[in-house]
């Protein structure tokens, strides 16, 4: 009798093993645009207890993440969260690069067929785990057509918005139209209906913490008038549907209301091979970049994206069979202080003036002629055809143009591109920027500018795109299945997230993958 206990305590151990060892029927990575890692506790007191907070209390909680190198651009970090890959691996060093051999500009995702993954060059997670299993489904959903792309990869359900009409599409390099449910929403205009005539805030007045406003109007103080700081000039432009939809918590609200959609309608999770949804949350970025962090617009945006997040986390839990799902909350990068939030506004580098100075530069060093033919992303390329006409060596130029650079206020470091295919720089600096750099892309002189300062742009603010803790430092929350509830003080790269997901779906990780698995997800 004894003996037949001991042996059904056995078998229930081992069948409690082999559940808790079961892959997530569903992994859902949402990102949120230019979200810093401190921003989950400092606004988390205005949080509801289902959305944010509920990650936050219930799954594993890595406080000090980030991405370790220079160019932390949304298609560059999308990239390596996708991948598990750094730039100088996977290839992506922006949205756009010349071809130094025709002086052609090339875009990541430009083809004939509409956007797509055509100049991608690591797989990403989605593409391995659909080699690995067969019959793994996954979808991708963002507000920008160029998060889509990267983050899905090749193949899969891609959906993206297009500026004209506010509609949901894809392209024909994923699929030859939208299904069906997707056509009869557009038809129905339905994301207009997420758009309002003017942004009311939230909440009380007293419950914001941060002070500066645009365009959010709060409502008059009943039994006298309204007594508000002057607000500056307002961004929002009234005829433009895309615009609001973008920058205005409208947008995020969209994208996560297809995403459950996605998930009815493609029965994502419905059975036990591993499925992953892709969410990129874009509308917070461009809030950021426009209104500046430090803005009422940036922290309302979150206080409406918590009650969102509360909504789609309840409905995703509910629909996936025994709630076997892993969601996985990041940022493709954080964001600068917004340059006019000091006593005097910070001087901006004007990168159009850089561009035509250096070339006359050269005009003078070397005689008249095109010698710059770009300058994108803190990236200069030059003419390669006029150098090498002129009988010079590149090499010599290249260094000569970085450290002409260096008089330029603003430019804190600038490296050329012999210097960084011809040395290992280790540490500081320059590792970063190596780590960003990829040869058959990345300009002749990378620049990298001083903390605080960003290109002049218009309608922005505040940018993404250094190696400084405000771009680089990110949240990184796990929540479900093979999470704990735990906080992780140790420092992580954000090229484990997809390496992690890869090993936890029961995969192996993706083919260019850098990064570590993280033990405190996968058994190792």
């Amino acid at each position: 009798m004894k003996r037949t206990l001991v042996l059904s305590a056995i078998a229930l151990f081992g069948a409690l093993q082999t559940f808790a060892a079961e892959p997530p029927r569903l992994i859902v990575q949402i990102v949120v645009g230019s979200m810093r890692a401190e921003d989950l506790n400092r606004y988390a007191a205005n949080f509801g207890e289902g959305g944010f907070r509920r990650l936050t209390d219930g799954g594993t909680v890595y406080t000090d993440c980030r991405y370790d190198f220079q160019q932390t651009t949304t298609p560059v970090a999308l990239a390596t969260l996708s991948t598990g890959a750094m730039p100088s691996t996977h290839g992506v060093i922006g949205a756009r690069w010349i071809d130094y051999t025709s002086n052609r500009s090339i875009g990541l995702i430009d083809g004939d067929r509409g956007p797509g993954a055509y100049q991608l060059i690591a797989p990403t997670l989605g593409e391995t785990l659909r080699q690995h299993h067969s019959e793994s489904q996954t979808a991708t959903v963002a507000a920008e057509a160029m998060s889509a792309v990267v983050m899905a990869g090749h193949g899969g359900e891609t959906y993206w918005l297009e500026p004209t009409r506010c509609d949901w599409t894809t392209s024909a390099y994923y699929a030859p139209a939208v299904p069906e449910w997707i056509d009869h929403s557009n038809d129905e205009r339905y994301n207009l209906s997420y758009i309002s005539t003017e942004w009311r805030p939230l909440l009380a007045r007293d419950r914001y913490i941060n002070s500066r406003c645009n365009d959010v109007v709060f409502p008059e103080k009943r039994g006298r008038e309204r007594q508000e700081e002057p607000r500056p000039e307002q961004l929002l432009e009234p005829g433009s549907d895309y615009e609001r939809l973008l920058y205005t918590p409208a947008g995020n609200t969209a994208v996560l209301g297809l995403a459950k959609q996605l998930i009815a309608q493609s029965k994502l999770g419905a059975d036990r091979t591993t499925d992953v949804l892709n969410i990129c949350l874009d509308s917070s970025r461009r809030i950021a970049e426009a209104y500046g962090p430090e803005s009422i617009e940036v922290e309302d945006m979150y206080y409406r994206l918590d009650r969102d997040l509360a909504d789609f986390l309840t409905f995703l839990f509910a629909q996936v069979e025994k709630g076997n799902v892993t969601v996985v909350l990041t940022s493709d990068h954080g964001t600068s202080p917004s340059y006019d939030m000091a006593c005097g506004e910070t001087d901006r580098f004007n990168a159009r003036q850089f561009e035509v100075i250096v070339n006359g530069f050269l005009n003078v060093r070397y005689g008249s002629g095109d010698w710059v033919v770009a300058y994108n992303d803190k990236c200069v390329w030059l003419n390669h055809n006029r150098i090498y006409e002129r009988g010079l060596n590149l090499a010599e130029v290249q260094n000569e143009v970085a450290i002409f650079a260096m008089q330029f206020r603003g430019v804190s470091h600038a490296l050329s591109a012999t210097a960084m295919r011809s040395s290992y720089f280790g540490s500081g600096y320059a590792r970063r920027m190596q780590n960003s750099f990829y040869p058959r892309r990345s300009g002749d002189v990378v620049l990298n500018l001083m903390p605080g300062w960003i290109e002049e742009q218009e309608r922005c603010r505040s940018l993404s795109g250094s190696m400084y803790g405000y771009d680089t430092e990110v949240p990184l929350v796990f929540y479900g299945t093979g999470a704990g509830q735990q906080h992780v003080g140790r420092s992580v790269d954000m090229t484990a997230v997809a390496p992690t997901l890869a090993r936890l779906a029961g995969a192996t990780q993706p083919a260019a993958s850098e990064g570590e698995v993280l033990p405190e997800i996968v058994d190792l």
